[in-house]
């Protein structure tokens, strides 16, 4: 969120001063180039590592730039690294055989590579720059803790195996008129590669710091599926964009199953109420990971690391509340507003906070289906689920009392 954003709802919501300062603190934290928290400055490489993060993804440089200490440049690192992997993964105008599966199923030995960039991405490849001057990544991963970068590289090995074995699975797909994601097993292992790898890594990372208990980087059925939330949240929101790319990851079980022959023709608006029913199921393809999420993020001890996930992940939720029932995601990206999550972010403490939006969310949604939904069920289930796990933690008032009397 930039600074004249928060002036402007501060214009708007003078009640809400002290939220709003709240924030504001939380953005000079999220705005600071980088640095260590020993006082040194970062390396001429380093800041060009921020800077490249600034240029692929702003959201997640936020959120990284708020963790402590050595934690804060090794993850930007991983990200870099995933972040190029999945620019090679993505570029349709590699050659598969000749370039694009050799190179990511080699690019862990490729980011040790003194010197190793790569110009050879399409002209129309968004996040082209970061593999030109990958140099500056590999100087700085070179330098970094060597637990640290056994992680990195570790978890860079897997996605990029991971990868290249879906790249093989969409073309035997085009030749065979079939779908990459037939069913729901092949949607978590796509988003196990491309996102519950890279929960793994962080969780590793987190342990490694020393600002986590050890034993979380064992957590690996929990950070998985926190991963998965976050994409399969992603996966439902940009359905319109992918299939514009022709691409989808909704599960073609899914959508056969509602009578659709072609998922491009879920935004035929005389097909709504059908689209509407493969939603759900989509919805609840998420949800199914909520709980996990929670008990996740109820492992995390230290204050900014639990921040860095909670923040995407409340993000997540909203967004999934804001897309089902709502058929404007069949035509275009449907995101919760300002108005609704600032105020959350900004009164952001701890795992009560989290649970509570959950909750309010699983509610809201259950609120909106409607008894002739196929998946009404299950819908009831995966949010009465969520709700409980608020309910059975949520501290009562003497509680609240007791801590803030210290």
């Amino acid at each position: 969120m930039q600074l004249s954003e928060i002036v402007s709802l501060l214009l708007q919501n003078p009640a809400k001063i002290p939220l709003l300062f709240r924030l504001y603190q939380r953005y000079k934290a999220q705005s600071r180039v980088g640095g260590r928290d020993n006082g040194l400055p970062d390396s001429k490489d380093m800041k060009q590592c921020w800077a490249l993060l600034d240029l692929t993804s702003k959201t997640f440089a936020k959120v990284i730039r708020q963790l402590p200490g050595d934690l804060r440049p090794a993850v930007c690192l991983l990200y870099l690294v995933l972040r190029a992997l999945d620019t090679i993964e993505d570029d349709m105008t590699l050659d598969l055989d000749q370039v694009k599966l050799p190179m990511l199923r080699a690019f862990h030995e490729s980011i040790s590579i003194e010197g190793w960039t790569f110009n050879g991405s399409g002209p129309n490849e968004k996040d082209r720059q970061l593999l030109v001057e990958f140099d500056v990544v590999v100087r700085e991963l070179a330098l970094t803790n060597e637990i640290y970068r056994e992680i990195i590289v570790d978890t860079c090995h897997t996605m990029g195996d991971g990868m290249a074995d879906f790249c093989r699975r969409q073309r035997i797909s085009e030749e065979t008129a079939s779908s990459t994601v037939e069913t729901v097993a092949d949607l978590d292992l796509y988003c196990h590669y491309v996102a519950g790898v890279v929960g793994q890594g962080l969780s590793r990372l987190f342990a490694a710091s020393g600002l986590e208990r050890h034993w979380l980087r064992d957590q690996d059925v929990l950070s998985n599926s926190w991963g998965l939330f976050l994409q399969k949240v992603n996966i439902l929101r940009d359905y319109r964009e992918d299939v514009d790319d022709s691409r989808c990851f909704w599960p073609k079980h899914f959508w056969i199953k509602h009578g659709f022959k072609r998922v491009e023709d879920m935004y035929d608006p005389a097909r709504e109420a059908d689209a509407l029913n493969v939603l759900s199921e989509m919805v609840i393809e998420a949800l199914s990971h909520a709980v996990d999420t929670l008990d996740y993020l109820n492992l995390l001890t230290h204050s900014q690391i639990f921040e860095f996930v909670a923040i995407p992940v409340i993000m997540a939720m909203l967004t999934a509340k804001a897309c089902f029932m709502n058929p404007a995601v069949f035509h275009t990206e449907v995101k919760p507003s300002k108005q609704e999550y600032i105020p959350i972010l900004a009164c952001l403490e701890d795992i009560n906070d989290v649970a509570k939006l959950f909750a309010d969310s699983a509610n809201c949604i259950r609120q909106h289906v409607i008894p002739s939904d196929p998946n009404y069920q299950r819908i009831c289930k995966v949010t009465t689920d969520i709700e409980s796990w608020y309910q059975k933690r949520r501290p009562n008032v003497w509680t609240r009392v007791i801590s803030l009397l210290g």
